[in-house]
């Protein structure tokens, strides 16, 4: 999500709780673009957003770099903010792109129509924009966007208004000393737009120092909008004469006593002080600067008092205006008189009070609406391309000679495949990189044991160190991981399964049919692997990674041409997040293969073991560290974080990494050093350390634990009836 300023990240709050509220491990990033939007983000969205960070400068490897790092399956832009390279690069990606709560003010939308010829082309990248009134619709539909994309939802800020904390211990403290009768808030005062403009701090003081003879119990929040007028406002009430505190003190003067001013000179703390008022004016309209935002003190119910210049806000205004909710002057000179009137006719007072809160609980439920219109979009993403840069030309050119060579591979198999006497079902995929073949092996293997039948699993052995060709184990044997590789030692580990490990599986198979007699074989990322016979082509599609980057190694990280999945029979759709459709990468895969069912299968964090007891157990409280190698390493910390752990530091190693001695010294000493004395890994892992892992690490005063998952398809009686129909 992108906020730029302070008002866009306070929006950015209510669609943030909400989000997490109904999916609460769903990760959320924010980014901002300024330091007092950073400030009031870190503030206001702890607790709700997984980090908080710069928007890049927009230039291309710039945010490539964010997007490689983040790979966001939706992108949401707050408020108005074009930033053409962003859009390019985040549709390049393949995720979607939605604008909410977009506007488009008087002061800008000359400017947005004198480019529309460039305009044009950028707004036709998002993939919907929720704008705040019929206005803002139809200049966005001016500007350039496509009519089709444009649709009115509201105004965020009628439900983040809704949101309000306590105020400051010192301001209540004040209020208990000073007991005021009136509480007069000047909110988000501005200087001027230029020589000939107002400076409303001046303006207010003066309206002030008048009020002051005649309503001795008044107290007056002054409230600059921004830090580097605190200064300033200070000045100008020194110069005055005008008893006041400022906030930052975190003091009250035991001399102080009304009628006296609080200087706010704090960010993020206004909302807090509208349910204390009785009259609030709102900065920003005298001064000719476009106006603010009145809803979170109409939400209140306050006495809303404005100036003239509200173009900024210029459908919330005329809404107001209409239902009589708002006191309207006409320039600087008539806020004394204002304040006078309101002041001594509290009936006013509450008519227009009551009339704001009105107005705003009319419009309440945009939050909502957005919120899923983000999630159907989110559903409807396919993050599958990384963008190749400079070297495209040269990555392009290599990737065809890749794809070549799989042609001509596959093309020699297909002439020659043999099958053996045993049905053949084939876990595999399109891309390189994990994409959860080892536990859904290990899945359908479990299923076919508790079926009574008796399993077993071809597989490689990627990267053991036995020059043996074909290597055949029963089930349930300890066998030494040099021997089997990682992967494999898995299968072994496990139990459920006999394994034959060897490069041609054909041949291992034979071997292991003669010695057990299996009932089915499963064929460990076997979809390239067509010199051996298949019954039942099972595909693998990443959730957090689809496509592979949607091109053909070095290019992307495809093994060979999408096309290929037209060959598959049936498609798991892993690390799948419970609460989505995947309805995109549903409509990818439905266009490449019209027949084969796809399926969900999401990550089952089953049990922990101590590495060096091998007995299981739960790590214990307090902070840890997690390590792993692993194709994708995003989808063990996302593991972690679904069972309620957020490691102190995270290391990722190469996919396969082997591990050394000192590499777990090192990674110890970065547990202590962050607090902790417990280290956290996946099976996979576990099976690449060392010997007596767990005593180096025990002398070093920290513990290992590796997590034992499974897989939980959402369909699985539809899955096993289509395996067991291939059986016969």
């Amino acid at each position: 999500m992108h906020a730029v300023s302070v008002g866009e990240v306070v929006s950015a709050a209510g669609l943030l709780q909400e989000l997490r509220d109904r999916h609460p491990n769903l990760p959320l990033w924010v980014s901002v673009g300024t330091v007092a939007g950073r400030s009031i983000a870190e503030e206001r969205l702890a607790g709700l957003a997984n980090a908080i960070f710069y928007a890049p400068i927009d230039y291309a490897f710039a945010v490539r770099s964010v997007l490689r790092r983040l790979r966001p399956a939706t992108v949401v832009i707050l408020e108005t903010e074009i930033w053409p390279v962003l859009y390019r690069e985040v549709k390049h990606t393949g995720a979607t792109l939605v604008i909410v709560n977009g506007r488009i003010s008087d002061r800008t939308f000359p400017n947005y129509r004198r480019w529309s010829f460039f305009f044009r082309h950028i707004l036709r990248l998002p993939d919907t924009i929720a704008v705040q009134s019929e206005q803002d619709r139809e200049r966005y539909i001016r500007i350039g966007a496509p009519e089709n994309k444009v649709r009115v939802i509201g105004n965020l800020k009628y439900d983040v208004a809704q949101l309000s904390s306590e105020p400051p211990q010192v301001i209540g403290d004040a209020l208990e000393k000073l007991r005021p009768e009136i509480i007069w808030i000047a909110a988000s005062t501005m200087p001027p737009a230029d020589h000939a403009d107002v400076d409303e701090d001046e303006v207010v003081v003066r309206a002030f120092q008048e009020l002051s003879r005649t309503h001795p119990r008044l107290l007056l929040i002054l409230v600059p909008r921004r830090p580097e007028r605190f200064s300033s406002a200070e000045q100008c009430l020194r110069t005055a004469g005008v008893a006041f505190v400022c906030r930052s003190t975190n003091l009250i003067d035991p001399a102080l006593a009304l009628p006296c001013v609080v200087l706010l000179d704090s960010i993020g703390e206004l909302a807090s002080l509208f349910p204390l008022a009785d009259i609030v004016f709102m900065g920003g309209t005298l001064a000719r600067r476009g106006g603010h935002n009145i809803l979170e003190p109409a939400v209140r119910g306050r006495a809303i008092v404005v100036g003239p210049h509200m173009e900024n806000f210029a459908a919330i205004a005329a809404e107001f205006r209409e239902r009589l909710a708002m006191l309207e002057i006409a320039d600087s000179g008539a806020l004394l008189p204002a304040m006078e009137k309101l002041i001594g006719d509290p009936k006013l007072r509450e008519d227009l009070g009551s009339g704001a809160a009105e107005v705003a609980a009319m419009h309440r439920g945009t939050t909502t609406k957005a919120v899923a219109m983000i999630l159907e979009w989110r559903d409807l993403s396919v993050p599958w391309r990384n963008p190749a840069g400079i070297f495209a030309p040269v990555l392009w050119l290599l990737s065809k000679v890749w794809i070549a060579g799989a042609r001509w591979q596959q093309a020699r198999d297909v002439a020659r495949p043999r099958r053996l006497n045993t049905p053949v079902i084939s876990i595999g995929g399109v891309g390189m990189g994990g994409a959860g073949k080892t536990p859904m092996v290990e899945y359908i293997a479990e299923r076919m044991r508790e079926r009574r039948l008796q399993p077993a699993i071809l597989t490689r052995g990627y990267r053991r160190k036995s020059i043996e060709q074909s290597i055949v184990i029963k089930a349930g044997t300890k066998v030494p991981v040099a021997i089997t590789g990682d992967e494999a030692q898995i299968f072994v580990h496990s139990g459920y399964a006999h394994a034959g490990i060897g490069a041609d599986r054909w041949a291992t198979g034979r071997i292991v049919e003669e010695k057990f007699a299996p009932d089915v074989f499963v064929l460990d990322d076997g979809f390239q692997h067509r010199r051996l016979r298949r019954d039942l082509d099972i595909v693998l599609i990443d959730g957090l990674n689809p496509f592979a980057g949607g091109d053909v190694f070095p290019l992307g990280g495809l093994r060979e041409s999408l096309g290929a999945l037209a060959r598959a029979d049936a498609f798991v759709i892993t690390r799948a997040a419970p609460e989505r459709e995947y309805r995109g990468i549903r409509n990818q895969l439905r266009a490449l293969n019209e027949s084969a069912p796809i399926f969900r299968a999401s990550v089952e964090p089953r049990y922990w073991i101590n590495q060096r007891t091998r007995a299981p157990g739960h790590p214990p409280e307090g902070p840890v560290a997690a390590f792993c190698g692993l194709a994708n390493p995003a989808s063990f910390w996302r593991t972690l974080k679904t069972i309620g752990i957020d490691p102190a530091f995270t290391w990722s190693f190469d996919d396969h990494h082997s591990y050394k001695w000192k590499e777990l010294e090192r990674l110890a000493a970065q547990a202590r050093t962050n607090g902790g004395n417990v280290l956290l890994t996946t099976e996979k892992d576990a099976m690449n350390l060392p010997e007596h892992a767990g005593d180096i690490l025990m002398a070093a005063l920290v513990d290992l634990y590796w997590l034992k998952i499974g897989i939980q398809v959402d369909d699985e009686a539809g899955l096993m009836r289509l395996i067991e129909s291939s059986l016969t």
